[in-house]
């Protein structure tokens, strides 16, 4: 079979789908430069304005405006047309932007990172969307090979950047930084995307259901900074809201979420089990390291943060790695792997801690990222290939809102375990790790039931072959 058939790299950069990439890249990049130029930027902006309080909550709002942004993404497109809600959703992103860099006070701040998140979410949401519109599916892997590779750049590229702005010329540069980003975005979306009309059909705004989901996700954030009784008794309340908000969507005439997602017998089922608990079993990494590494092992900032970014260019490397797969076997065997790799790599770091061994710690580090990079897209191709034409764009759009969702709650999570095993009194080392296994422990078990999730996802995928006849055909 010859290699056009497979797909190659040289493809998605070739003059046939070199704009699409771009526009897909640059979408991906609004959302993982912003992340980390403002995590740098905004402890200089909360001691300008007064505001070391609220610094939680910049992000916290900024994640949950997200997700429900993300959730309503569909809705959008079908009201706008894919090139006008994306401009649109930008346009907003950017205003949230220009409000939070020209913050007078902390409100503001929080103001504009609310805004950034409603616009961002629906983006990200879209641009998943426009993954099955605009390449073939022998393409897909390479395409989320490259979001990784974004990710990996922003992971490195962006706190230095940021720390240089914020050092040399002030906060509020690190988040104009965005501008250029969002104008170029919308340019290429003007001259790219497809001018699809709107949809005649109209359905009324889903209000309730998008505010018992962010409402249920604000809940799970504040109960991670909740004494233990109050802070588990607002996550059986959050989980309440979420399951209404599922319920009510059940019943809706236009759905936010692809039918079996969640629950069903198809690979929908399982299949956005994983999505979700990955990123909340690897939250407790991402969240907790960087500042261990400083307290356990008197790590400079710059360093730690280093050690931190490893997981990132790992999964950058493996999911370029793995893009060229074609077998459904050896796809299958990728994505239970990478929730077990999750799993065994957050043990590790544990043990790397608790004994002072910085060479297992790393490799523990490179695991995580390979567990994410391996399965991470050819889960996403699967749900994709599995929904039905009609909803293929609600299965595109949900999922990158639950990996938010999964980030969001898994940061929670880790917090409330943190904070209920004494981590934040902890005074001395022996203290600091004997309050962290109860963490570690707590991903390393939700990590395990994403692979057992996972060997359930590939059971329940149709057998099938990667190119029939016609495909091959099409593709040569």
């Amino acid at each position: 079979m010859s290699a056009d058939v497979e797909g190659r790299w040289a493809e998605i950069f070739g003059p046939k789908y070199l704009a699409a990439t771009i526009i897909l890249c640059l979408g991906v990049a609004l959302l993982a430069f912003n992340a980390f130029l403002s995590s740098t930027a905004l402890p200089t902006a909360v001691n300008e304005l007064d505001g070391v309080e609220l610094i939680a909550w910049a992000t916290t709002l900024y994640l949950v405006f997200a997700i429900v942004g993300g959730a309503g993404a569909v809705m959008v497109k079908q009201r706008l047309g894919s090139r006008w809600a994306l401009i649109a959703m930008a346009v907003v992103f950017l205003i949230g932007t220009l409000v939070a860099a020209s913050a007078g006070t902390m409100s503001q701040v929080l103001i504009g990172r609310a805004i950034q998140g409603l616009g961002e979410g629906v983006v990200a949401a879209l641009c998943f969307a426009l993954i099955p519109e605009l390449f073939p599916n022998r393409l897909v892997p390479k395409v989320f090979g490259m979001q990784a590779v974004i990710w990996a750049i922003a992971a490195f590229g962006g706190p230095a950047g940021a720390g240089a702005l914020t050092e040399f010329v002030s906060w509020r540069a690190a988040f104009l930084v965005n501008v250029p980003f969002v104008v170029v975005f919308c340019l290429m979306v003007a001259l790219v995307v497809p001018n699809s009309a709107a949809s005649d059909t109209r359905s009324g705004f889903p209000g309730v259901r998008l505010l018992a989901i962010g409402g249920g996700i604000l809940l799970v954030a504040i109960a991670s900074v909740l004494p233990a009784p109050q802070a588990f008794g607002l996550v059986g309340v959050a989980i309440l809201a979420l399951i209404f908000a599922i319920w009510l969507d059940r019943r809706s005439a236009s759905p936010l979420t692809p039918s079996g997602a969640f629950w069903s017998n198809t690979a929908l089922g399982p299949g956005f089990w994983v999505v979700l608990l990955m990123p909340v079993a690897g939250a407790v990494t991402a969240v907790y390291l960087v500042m261990l590494l400083q307290q356990l092992w008197g790590f400079g900032p710059t360093l730690a943060g280093a050690v931190g970014a490893v997981m990132a260019v790992a999964w950058s490397l493996s999911s370029v790695a793995v893009a060229n797969v074609r077998k459904r076997s050896t796809r299958a065997v990728l994505i239970r792997l990478g929730p077990v790799f999750l799993a065994i790599g957050i043990s590790g770091v544990l043990c790397g801690l608790i004994f002072t061994l910085p060479p297992l710690l790393i490799v523990s580090q490179l695991l995580i990222g390979m567990g994410f990079g391996m399965s991470n897209g050819y889960i996403m191709l699967t749900l994709i290939e599995t929904t039905s034409d009609a909803e293929r764009d609600r299965t595109s759009a949900l999922i990158p809102t639950t990996q938010s969702a999964g980030n969001a709650i898994g940061a929670a999570i880790a917090g409330l375990a943190a904070n209920t095993a004494g981590y934040a009194v902890a005074t001395t080392k022996e203290e600091v790790l004997t309050a962290i296994i109860p963490l570690f422990a707590t991903g390393s078990i939700i990590a395990a039931i994403a692979a057992m999730t996972a060997l359930a996802m590939v059971r329940r995928v149709a057998p099938a072959p990667i190119l029939g006849e016609a495909q091959v055909a099409e593709a040569a």
